[in-house]
């Protein structure tokens, strides 16, 4: 099946999958799992490998479904695995507190939401969101039991302030990839800078529904934390002690700075030995892995380090459905990239031309919300694009920034059921699938309009 029906199927597997999850009570592992294979059979993927007459091969269903769920454990896998046994430890140190103490020191205590978000934006620069959630969410869950918020609207605060700087702001692969495929490689200070502009409405667009929608929902952690009898002084007192800030910080500091390293070696090209160890080190799975070193010198100050089995093997025991639950997605939108809906948009691309501005954002928008990959909407979008920039009057360096910039707009509009980072903010944040739909789900299509709106209002001056 091609076409407009094939698209028209892809909307009914998606409400079919949602329905099954919160409406059924069926396991997210089951339903998107049994949607994918369906609807990768009707989408018209083989039942197994075949070779055509200039010799590739097309993958059949059974290999498309492995690919996706190994590519997703390859990817994020050991990084959610690392970064949960960080977070475990911080908390059996009490070091997640002295960080929460840091931050209300900085930012006072009537601001936790705020501070979140812009938590999470910075450090989303040089670190994939998926990371930057894992690594800042031992900070959120002791900033929610330090000052009473709620825990959907900090999940939500810190998603969309990672989400913002994750599709706007280089070095991350997206933005750079459109850059210079639409011709700017050599203005990523302009596109930067463009990314830091239209940020600010995204941000307050989102931090203010994180705000409205945490008064709504209530996830496990605020019903959890609402029938805790303790204060969070007695629950600090009950670490004796707590890490001094430098040893607190190190676990999370320390990896951010080496991916934050890798990149800045990427970008400037670096050469020789310091590009290499550089890139080693700045890697994901080897940051954080140098994290959880720093993590267990933490448990040897205490000495709780005979606890470190246990620690280890509890936070294998929480992360297993997560690892789970988040490669189904990624099954999902292999299956999804392996039909024709991402051909077919690209083909009748031209129909949508008329718009301006608008065009790359709803192109963006579309194949995001279709196959889940923010990077990979970006890249293929700007692709897409980058013939048409004269036809659209964006060919001048600014306007073509510029349209770097609704590329990203669009690539986060929306995160659903096949994009990863969709279940690991909600599984993280101790949500149901339906609780994301409304959170994430939504919150990510106010960020993406609202960024959509900063870059109409910046077409209007730059030219």
């Amino acid at each position: 099946m091609t076409g407009i029906g094939l698209i028209i199927v892809f909307i009914i597997a998606i409400i079919v999958m949602i329905l099954a999850i919160s409406k059924l009570k069926i396991h997210p592992f089951l339903a998107i799992m049994a949607i994918s294979l369906l609807f990768g059979l009707i989408g018209g993927i083989p039942l197994v490998n075949v070779t055509r007459e200039d010799k590739s091969v097309v993958q059949g269903i059974a290999n498309v479904i492995g690919a996706g769920f190994s590519g997703t454990f390859t990817s994020i896998g050991i990084v959610i695995i690392l970064g949960a046994l960080v977070g475990t430890v911080l908390e059996a140190t009490g070091a997640a507190f002295k960080l929460a103490d840091m931050v209300i020191k900085v930012v006072g205590p009537k601001h936790p939401v705020l501070a979140m978000q812009l938590m999470g934006w910075v450090v989303s620069i040089p670190v994939f969101c998926d990371s930057g959630f894992v690594i800042l969410d031992p900070i959120r869950k002791a900033l929610v039991k330090r000052t009473k918020v709620s825990s959907v609207a900090m999940s939500v605060a810190l998603s969309t302030g990672l989400y913002a700087s994750h599709v706007f702001i280089p070095p991350t692969p997206g933005p750079i990839a459109a850059a210079n495929t639409l011709g700017v490689g050599n203005n990523l200070l302009l596109v930067m800078g463009l990314g830091v502009l239209v940020s600010i409405p995204a941000l307050i667009g989102s931090t203010v529904f994180a705000q409205y929608i945490g008064k709504k929902v209530k996830s496990k952690e605020d019903i959890d934390i609402g029938g805790v009898t303790k204060t969070y002084e007695e629950i600090v007192a009950g670490y004796g002690k707590l890490p001094n800030g430098a040893i607190s910080l190190a676990p999370i500091i320390v990896p951010i700075i080496l991916m934050a390293l890798g990149s800045i070696a990427s970008m400037a090209k670096w050469a020789g030995s310091a590009f290499q160890i550089s890139t080693f080190l700045g890697t994901p799975i080897i940051a954080l892995a140098v994290g959880v070193l720093f993590a267990v010198w933490q448990l040897i100050t205490a000495n709780k380090l005979d606890k470190f089995y246990d620690i280890t093997n509890e936070t294998l025991k929480v992360v297993g459905p997560i690892l789970f639950i988040t490669a189904a997605g990624g099954v999902l939108g292999r299956v999804i990239a392996s039909t024709d809906i991402v051909r077919f948009i690209t083909t009748n691309s031209q129909a949508l031309a008329a718009v301006g501005i608008f065009f790359p954002f709803l192109l963006s928008a579309i194949l995001k919300t279709a196959q889940g990959s923010s990077t990979v909407a970006l890249t293929t979008t700007a692709g897409i694009v980058a013939p048409l920039l004269g036809v659209l009057n964006l060919d001048s360096p600014a306007r073509a920034a510029l349209t770097v910039i609704a590329i990203g707009a669009g690539a986060m509009t929306v995160s659903h059921a096949n994009d990863s980072y969709f279940w690991v903010v909600t599984n993280f944040g101790g949500m149901t699938p339906e609780q994301g739909y409304k959170t994430q789900t939504t919150a990510t299509l106010i960020e993406g309009l609202c960024g959509m709106a900063g870059v109409f209002i910046l077409s209007l001056i730059l030219h």
